[in-house]
């Protein structure tokens, strides 16, 4: 059974990310995990203060976020009638990417799936700023869904790699469980920045072969571009219904999302964006 985490602020964003969410798989047994955290407005300058004289300022929070949680839980079983779906509610006094962090390590979350747009809906901004985090600092794959998403089935999905890596089998399972439940077509994109790669390079992309055996894929390359123009221009001209990148730190990834130049011209994330941390996960 998949255990899947759900950030939620009761927004339409948020809610559309779990939408979405339960109709990817829609055809396996999960377990969601509702979360909602909450801080006193005060919280950190006076809540001490403050909470003396109003003693019951934290359960009017925890009420409200509990109230908001079953009335979302309410909201997706009113539609999502599947007997394989079970709901499970949490409200936390807490940050929240330390809650996300606390839960994936105790329940074993196997995805964490979460809206992209941030307070102001920014079109220079890459995505919300807990989203960034949680991919920054949760070391759990984060499923990222735009704003506004309508569902579509994952039946192309495109995976941009550097070839740094030894692909493992963990890192990899997810994408591989989502592309056999649709019989997805895996596009694997590289940008030459040589002429030839590295004989480890070239291992790792043997190795990575070797494990998409089993499913549809495709080797593309794109010469001397930059990776976000490379993403664009492939998608302009292949459909694409999923992107799915590894989180290798160091790497052409934390370029691509972390550096400030790069957040200041923005990456526009116009499909789900499935994040895979390197390393053991959960921990």
């Amino acid at each position: 059974m998949k255990k899947i985490l759900m950030p939620t602020d009761f927004s339409t964003n948020s809610i559309n990310a779990l939408k979405y969410a339960v109709s990817l798989f829609k055809d396996e047994e999960c377990t969601f995990y509702l979360l909602n955290t909450f801080t006193p407005v005060l919280y950190d300058t006076e809540y001490i203060l403050y909470s003396t004289t109003q003693p019951g300022l934290e359960e009017i929070y925890r009420e409200n976020s509990v109230k908001g949680l079953q009335k979302v839980k309410k909201r997706i079983t009113s539609k999502d009638k599947n007997p394989k779906h079970h709901f499970e509610l949490i409200s936390a006094f807490n940050l929240l990417i330390e809650e996300i962090k606390e839960q994936v390590k105790e329940k074993n979350i196997d995805l964490v799936v979460m809206g992209t747009q941030g307070a102001t809906g920014a079109q220079e901004v890459l995505m919300g700023t807990n989203t960034v985090q949680a991919i920054k600092k949760v070391k759990c794959p984060i499923l990222a869904i735009p704003s506004e998403y309508e569902y579509t089935n994952p039946d192309n999905i495109l995976f941009p790699t550097d070839y740094e890596l030894d692909y493992s089998s963990q890192q990899l399972q997810l994408l591989k469980d989502i592309i056999k439940n649709y019989d997805s077509r895996l596009n694997i994109l590289h940008v030459l920045t040589k002429e030839e790669l590295s004989p480890e390079k070239e291992q790792n992309k043997k190795k990575l072969a070797t494990q998409m055996d089993s499913v549809k894929h495709q080797f593309y390359s794109k010469e001397k571009q930059a990776l976000t123009e490379a993403i664009y221009d492939f998608q302009n001209e292949h459909p694409t219904d999923m992107l799915v990148m590894i989180n290798n730190k160091h790497s052409f990834f934390e370029n691509l999302l972390f550096r400030p130049v790069i957040n200041k011209i923005g990456f526009h994330i116009k499909v789900p964006f499935l994040v895979i941390p390197s390393g053991k996960y959960s921990s």
